[in-house]
């Protein structure tokens, strides 16, 4: 049996594998995201259900040697010990940087790389990774 106990979740009780299987399908279909589980005397189970995105990302993984050259002017343009540890996946905000911070560390990238990144490719950089990627593109395209 199931029963609808609002516009954002469901409660299934007693039901089979298959009935909660498709009230499980109908939820998802629904919107609805959380459901609650009862049965036979033992102790209910609630999970919330979430949306994936379906935004797609493709990654060009950039050389090492390039991500290390961005690490090393990431560091520099926020006065960051050279013990830090800064990686492809650290991010620009996490390692105390703001949007000034961010725009300095590009245009002391474009210096160092000798290319012009545009103000659209340079709102998607927040890591270190996605500066290196962009760099190399940028590269490539020059190349060209």
């Amino acid at each position: 049996m199931a029963a609808v106990t609002g516009a954002s979740s469901i409660s299934l009780i007693r039901s089979s594998p298959q009935q909660f299987h498709q009230n499980l399908a109908l939820s998802r279909a629904n919107g609805l995201r959380s459901v609650s589980l009862a049965g036979y005397g033992r102790s209910s189970l609630s999970f919330g259900l979430q949306q994936r995105s379906a935004r797609l990302r493709v990654s060009c993984a950039a050389k090492p040697d390039t991500v290390e050259k961005v690490s090393k002017i990431v560091k520099k343009q926020l006065a960051l010990p050279d013990d830090s540890a800064v990686t492809g996946e650290s991010k620009f905000s996490e390692l105390g940087a703001d949007s000034l911070d961010t725009v300095e560390i590009v245009m002391g990238l474009e210096e160092e790389f000798g290319i012009s990144v545009e103000e659209e490719s340079a709102q998607t950089i927040a890591t270190v990774q996605d500066a290196a990627d962009v760099i190399e593109k940028l590269i490539e395209k020059n190349k060209a």
